[in-house]
């Protein structure tokens, strides 16, 4: 009888054994489902970012705005100043020419 109960002892120990691989196995089972879940996890979106008052954002676009304001009204001065400069000098020359007719 103890051959049986040396048997049965060598049966339980591995039992348990095999219980606690078995539990070590499912442990480290679940902790890689859990890690997976947790990549998978959609991050939280970031605030927006304007939507705190610059003040600085809009003194660029002002002086931005400023500066193309300045350049256009520039730019049409010089093309009035062109422009009477090419008609002067057009009835210069068609009234030289003209004298230049008469005098034929």
């Amino acid at each position: 009888m103890s051959d049986a109960l040396a048997k049965a002892e060598a049966a339980a120990s591995e039992a348990a054994v095999n219980s606690a691989a078995v539990q070590v196995a499912l442990a480290a089972v679940e902790l890689a489902r859990l890690a997976q879940s947790q990549q998978q996890a959609p991050a939280p979106a970031p605030a927006p970012a304007g939507s705190q008052f610059s003040a600085g954002k809009w003194i660029a676009i002002g002086l931005a705005g400023s500066v193309c304001a300045i350049s256009l009204a520039l730019s049409a001065i010089a093309v009035a100043v062109g422009t009477v400069a090419v008609t002067c000098c057009v009835l210069v020359l068609r009234s030289m020419w003209r004298d230049y007719l008469k005098g034929k």
